[in-house]
């Protein structure tokens, strides 16, 4: 269940979709640019050539990147996840600390982990202390602030 890379549908769209989108979009027009640049004349003091170049280098890593990432990526669909009385991939899980201070987070593929909107990467340490827990176990989280104990209050699943 948790080894590889792993990640929601959604999320592998979301890579798909940017991987596509430099491919297909933002490299085609760079190379344009770089082509109109070098027929310009003195490369050397050119700036819309340096730019595209140096600009199609970081499009070709950012290419590489998602590359590895989408190969080593094992798609886990969390509609489909059985054992639902568990913090598992791809649940959305209620917590409250000693003072009762409650978050919501949804551990998600660390592709696709957003803390602003509370999705949390699978390999973050609130969700390796929160794998397995059930309604009612209490987990200790070692933050660089200090040690938290979060308790679970409530385990959602996505409808499939």
């Amino acid at each position: 269940m948790t080894d590889g890379n792993p990640i929601t549908p959604a999320g592998m769209a979301a890579l798909r979709a940017r991987y596509d989108q430099l491919l297909h979009g933002d490299r085609p027009a760079i190379v344009e640019v770089v082509r109109w640049a070098a027929g310009n004349g003195d490369r050397s003091e050119n700036g819309d050539y340096l730019y595209g170049r140096k600009r199609l280098r970081e499009i070709d890593r950012e290419l590489a990147h998602l590359s590895k990432r989408m190969a080593a990526a094992r798609v886990i669909d969390p509609t489909r996840q059985t054992e639902r009385d568990k913090v598992l991939f791809g649940c959305t899980v209620e917590i409250a600390d000693d003072d009762d201070k409650r978050r919501t987070l949804t551990l998600v593929g660390d592709d696709e982990q957003d803390a602003a909107r509370g999705l949390i990467g699978w390999s973050a340490p609130i969700a390796r202390a929160l794998r397995g827990a059930r309604v009612g176990d209490v987990r200790v989280v070692r933050l660089p602030a200090g040690v938290k104990h979060w308790e679970i209050m409530a385990i959602n699943w996505p409808c499939g």
